[in-house]
């Protein structure tokens, strides 16, 4: 079967076309700066070992424009792949809140349409987006069947004591305000992978993971099912991230709003892009932080610090949740490629049976590996994630038990 795995922002849309069983990358892209009055594609397509890119610059005026000059791409003579629209047979599509409506990757009808829509105001920066790159792509592919991975569903399988906040019982009756947790999809991925590393069945493991880049949450995986998470009602809770401040004391929400006469608005954009390692250091990459690091910057050592450290908070309150802990998973662009924070979470935590082996660890890691030390009784791994692979594999498999 051919894939099409879309990713549409609010301005942008990644895709990537798989053929499956085999797994192999046909193409893959980014089409950005959509509605600007300069956009650009960025295409490209794999046959063999090689890789050919191409660049397209101009405007595109709207979603349906991109994804039209994406189609295009994919049959063109020269660096396409298909012959036909036609032959996409599923296109997969990334769907950031599912609510509790949606537990598992569900095939897109009018009802699944009206109910993304209706939960955008869990999400209104993403759901908008991603229901109309869905909308586009039923016309752009209209013989392909429309599939929706939601990445709030993987933590649906947690139970009411993780997901209740402790307020009135009509928040949540009336207006389902709960933890809905989020990066489900990579969650979910990068447990299969450390499953297969662990030679076990997924269903005998208890995996704690965590998928660290710009937006950045850990999960506690029991037997392939998540049971805790650190994102909440929205992706701003739990670990601090690159411009989000994580775990905040709601007071100070209130302190912000009648003793510094902040608007909603503005405590919003505070919280969500002036926190952080920005809001600490004035930048949210983690390497410039760990070059000024480096250099002694008080500032960037503090902000290093506080980020390592709540990652460690955070495995010693799964390490809780879980009992047993078989392996511990680093992901995503920080997770990958941060030894220094790699080592930082890990430290001092050899007494939970957590000890890191500094060789192993050094380096970016392209591909899934141990860096524990031989005598560690939990194993730790750095996986890559593949966000769009396990969306293209839970296309599939609801396509086919279809």
């Amino acid at each position: 079967m051919k894939t099409l795995v879309i990713n549409a922002g609010s301005s942008s849309i990644k895709y990537k076309l798989f053929e499956l069983p085999a797994e192999r990358v046909l193409t893959t892209g980014l089409v950005e700066r959509i509605g600007e009055t300069s956009g650009r594609i960025v295409h490209t397509v794999f046959k063999g070992d090689d890789a050919h890119t191409v660049t397209r610059d101009g405007a595109l005026k709207d979603h349906r424009a991109g994804l039209q000059q994406v189609a295009e791409l994919l049959m063109d003579a020269e660096v396409g792949v298909i012959a036909d629209a036609a032959e996409i047979d599923a296109v997969g599509h990334r769907v950031v809140h599912g609510g509790e409506q949606f537990s598992a990757t569900t095939i897109i009808t009018p009802a699944v349409k009206t109910a993304i829509e209706r939960l955008a105001p869990f999400a209104p920066l993403h759901n908008p987006p991603n229901l109309q790159g869905i909308t586009v792509a039923e016309e752009v592919f209209p013989n392909a069947v429309q599939v929706a991975v939601f990445d709030t569903a993987f933590h649906q399988t947690m139970p009411p004591h993780a997901y209740r906040y402790a307020i009135p019982n009509h928040l949540y009756d009336d207006h389902r305000i709960r933890v809905y947790g989020f990066h489900g999809t990579s969650h979910l991925y990068v447990s299969r992978q450390a499953a297969e590393m662990l030679g076990k069945p997924l269903a005998e493991t208890n995996i704690i993971t965590a998928h660290l880049g710009n937006g950045a949450s850990m999960a506690a995986v029991a037997g392939g099912r998540s049971v805790d998470t650190s994102m909440g009602f929205s992706p701003l809770a739990g670990l601090m991230m690159g411009s989000r401040s994580g775990d905040l004391d709601p007071a100070v929400v209130y302190f912000l709003g009648t003793k510094l006469g902040k608007s909603f608005a503005e405590i919003d954009r505070m919280l969500n892009k002036e926190s952080g390692l920005i809001g600490i250091t004035g930048v949210n990459d983690l390497r410039d932080i760990e070059a000024r690091c480096a250099a002694g910057d008080e500032l960037a050592e503090l902000a290093l610090a506080m980020y390592s450290y709540r990652i460690r908070k955070y495995i010693g309150a799964y390490i809780a949740a879980l009992g047993r802990v078989d392996a511990l998973v680093f992901t995503a662009g920080v997770g990958e490629n941060s030894d220094e924070v790699r080592r930082r979470a890990c430290e001092g935590l050899e007494n939970l049976g957590i000890k890191l082996d500094a060789a192993r660890n050094i380096g970016r890691k392209k591909e899934a590996v141990a860096i524990h030390a031989d005598d560690s009784l939990v194993k730790i791994f750095v996986i890559p994630t593949n966000e769009e692979l396990e969306i293209a594999r839970q296309t599939v498999e609801v396509v086919k038990s279809a």
